[in-house]
């Protein structure tokens, strides 16, 4: 029996209707990947106002690794209503906050004391990563990389990459932010593989402390172990090894953007556990609430315990709600097996697709577990990004009933951010569905070549 259910044309008509109404009524700038407006979601399933039923494959942009209104984080949620939604953790102090810190403070790599800071979304716990990265050096530089995205603030636009999409017209920017190239294995300058290419990068990174900034003002090097909007591009682990080994000898902060690899996403609790290095700070959100906002910082106490009282902060950061979620969210995520439930999601994107490789324009599919990305391509030589694939196939897939999301720096990724436990049978409906959608979106760009011969 197909999961997907269609009951009208694909937006129906009170999705349409309350499409009109986010237009009259919400800053345009505010994307939209998908035109569906949702009543309910229940696991790895969206019900959709006018009675439609989807496959979730972009489950908020990977908010939800225990999948949509999970019971146990819905009971943690009643429960804790019941009883103070937020006193402010700048004014008092309550259980969930120490405890889920507590459990943060346990789980993330290192054994060494560490400490736990919370807020609420990505882009908040990262400013927090650097400000308390500075707080302990003293020192003003950040290093980051091409393709990577940290955020929509001022700061963490600055060290993003995309301009186009996140920072055209929103200048100027922050200073003191210094952005090196980046070893993707799939795009290697013209006469070099993947391993030369990440030596090139190693030795860019030693000579950028010549180049661009000294070791004795560099503050931070912040990395995401899989590049998200960049294209979930695994970071190699030489890569890793290698700003482990610079931050040791400058004495720098190493910072893991754990915000979309993390809280399980990759098989692991953290995605850079697959490496074995150990970074100083990790910060976490999206899945680590289940759709509730809440993000960490989470690391080292002495750097953690750098900045002044009353120099970190936040209105609703760390809100008993937020803490419940999070609190019942690292209970399901480790429950035997339940993280294990990443692999087989990889595996069966790979087993649906690699055979697409001759039938399809696809460059490149990557990613690990359930954090997986197919990249398209007009040139398997060229590897010339087709973006426009991307562009016409993610509303025909929603049409087949599919909820998805791009990625990639070019725009030209399909990304699958499933539950970790949806099922198997699901999941191959829904990843049928989207080959079909790439194939007519691919058969429609050909036409005009057809005609032209």
């Amino acid at each position: 029996m197909p999961y997907i259910k269609l009951n009208t044309p694909i937006p129906g008509p009170q999705s349409v209707a309350l499409q009109q109404r986010r237009a009259d009524a919400v800053s345009r700038g505010l994307g939209q990947a998908n035109a569906v407006a949702v009543a309910s979601a229940q696991g790895s399933l969206v019900k959709d106002v006018d009675g439609n039923t989807f496959i979730d494959l972009a489950c908020g942009i990977g908010m939800m690794a225990v999948g949509h209104n999970h019971p146990r984080v819905v009971q943690a949620l009643h429960n804790q209503v019941a009883q103070a939604v937020h006193p402010g953790a700048l004014v008092v102090n309550f259980e969930g906050y120490p405890a889920l810190a507590e459990r943060l403070n346990a789980l993330t790599p290192g054994d060494f004391p560490k400490k736990t800071l919370l807020a609420n979304g990505g882009a908040e716990a990262v400013e927090n990563a650097v400000k308390i990265a500075r707080a302990y050096t003293g020192r003003a530089g950040i290093i980051v990389f091409e393709g990577a995205y940290h955020g929509r603030t001022n700061l963490t636009m600055s060290m993003t990459s995309k301009y186009g999409l996140f920072k055209k017209g929103f200048g100027p920017f922050a200073s003191e932010v210094y952005r090196l190239p980046f070893p993707n294995p799939y795009r290697p300058p013209a006469g070099m593989d993947a391993e030369g290419w990440t030596d090139w990068c190693c030795w860019n990174l030693e000579n950028a402390l010549v180049a661009q900034i000294d070791g004795s003002a560099l503050a931070c090097i912040v990395i995401e172990p899989v590049m998200g909007e960049g294209g979930f591009i695994p970071t190699p682990a030489r890569f890793l090894r290698k700003i482990r080994e610079i931050c040791d000898r400058t004495g720098a902060v190493m910072i893991a953007d754990e915000i979309q690899s993390g809280s399980g996403r990759t098989g692991k609790m953290y995605a850079i556990e697959h490496s074995g290095v150990i970074p100083d700070l990790v910060i976490t959100a999206k899945s680590l609430g289940a759709g509730v906002p809440v993000s960490a910082v989470t690391g080292r106490a002495e750097i953690m315990d750098a900045p002044h009282l009353g120099g970190i902060g936040s209105t609703y950061g760390g809100s008993p709600l937020a803490c419940a979620a999070a609190l019942a969210v690292l209970d399901v995520l480790h429950e035997p097996g339940f993280m294990d439930n990443a692999r087989t999601v990889e595996r069966v994107v790979r087993e649906v697709w690699e055979p697409l490789r001759g039938e399809l324009p696809i460059g490149d599919i990557r990613g690990i577990g359930a954090m997986m990305v197919v990249e398209f391509v007009k040139d398997a030589g060229t590897k010339e990004p087709w973006m426009e694939v991307i562009a016409n196939a993610v509303p025909l897939a929603v049409k087949r009933g599919v909820l998805l999301i791009r990625a990639g720096l070019y725009s030209n990724c399909i990304r699958f951010l499933p539950a970790l436990d949806i099922p198997e049978d699901m999941l191959r409906e829904a990843l049928s569905a989207v080959a079909d959608a790439v194939r007519e979106a691919y058969a429609a760009l050909r036409e005009p070549e057809a005609v032209t011969a």
